[in-house]
């Protein structure tokens, strides 16, 4: 089981993580999603696709872009669509 925290607050709690490049990709399902928040930032990634991103917004301190996704992965990366992965100070801990 892992979970995803940040300022102390639960974003994310799954046992059916996908492992990618050593970031853990949460179901949608798993999210928290009232803490996310849409950015306008978009990156590409030669293997994975365009990804899209959240801001996290925690009683009203945001993190800017610190959580990602990938809406239409390309067939390498189909494993992550529909997953969520963070960083920028989120800790990802791995839970007995």
């Amino acid at each position: 089981m892992k979970k995803a925290l940040w300022k102390n607050t639960e974003l994310a709690r799954s046992d059916d993580c996908v492992m990618v490049e050593g970031n853990a990709y949460f179901p949608m399902t798993a999210v928290n999603m009232q803490y996310l928040r849409p950015s306008p930032t978009h990156t590409h990634c030669g293997w994975k696709g365009e990804a899209s991103y959240y801001h996290l917004d925690i009683d009203g301190t945001m993190n800017q872009d610190a959580a990602w996704f990938y809406p239409e992965p390309y067939a390498a990366a189909k494993a992550i669509k529909d997953h969520i992965a963070f960083w920028k100070g989120v800790e990802v801990i791995e839970e007995a």
